[in-house]
């Protein structure tokens, strides 16, 4: 069993949790644009949930995360159930974002350009998330079927798949 085959819990939970009260006190231009801060209602609950997770591609007003860590994240599974209630990204911050879920070639393309323009980063993300090293490795069309994206843009600016 994989670190990301389960959800993240002690040290590992608290160190990826860590940004949010940054965020909510306004101070997210501290991480940039490699972190988004994600507010989203637990499907069963109702409460209002947060999440931090790393931003795999940047283009233009979208900004595409995925969902690794546990199989199928809760918070991906409450973004299926239910919209997004907030998106922060460095000084940016949407209310009630449009949320597309990316298909297995849309994410296949999205980690490629990630693993080639962030090396360092995919060296030691990608093995943790059950990533070869090469994409060419036929296992990397495998580990793409276990991890899930989602692009977030502003209300009202939804853009159509590729």
């Amino acid at each position: 069993m994989g670190v990301a085959d389960r959800p993240p819990s002690g040290l590992l939970r608290w160190a990826l949790r860590a940004p949010i009260p940054f965020y909510r006190a306004g101070l997210g231009r501290l991480f940039g644009h490699r972190l988004l801060y994600l507010a989203h209602r637990g499907r069963k609950s109702g409460a209002r949930r947060e999440v931090i997770v790393e931003v795999v591609r940047r283009r233009g007003a979208e900004l595409t995360v995925v969902a690794a860590w546990g199989g199928v994240p809760q918070w991906y599974r409450n973004l299926v159930a239910g919209p997004a209630i907030e998106v922060r990204c460095g000084g940016q911050r949407w209310r009630e974002p449009a949320a597309r879920f990316l298909d297995t070639g849309e994410l296949d393309e999205v980690l490629r350009a990630y693993h080639d323009s962030h090396p360092g980063a995919w060296a030691k993300i990608g093995p943790r998330l059950g990533f070869p090293a090469d994409p060419g490795d036929p296992r990397w069309t495998e580990a793409i079927t276990k991890v899930h994206g989602v692009t977030f843009t502003p209300a009202g600016e939804e853009r159509s798949p590729r």
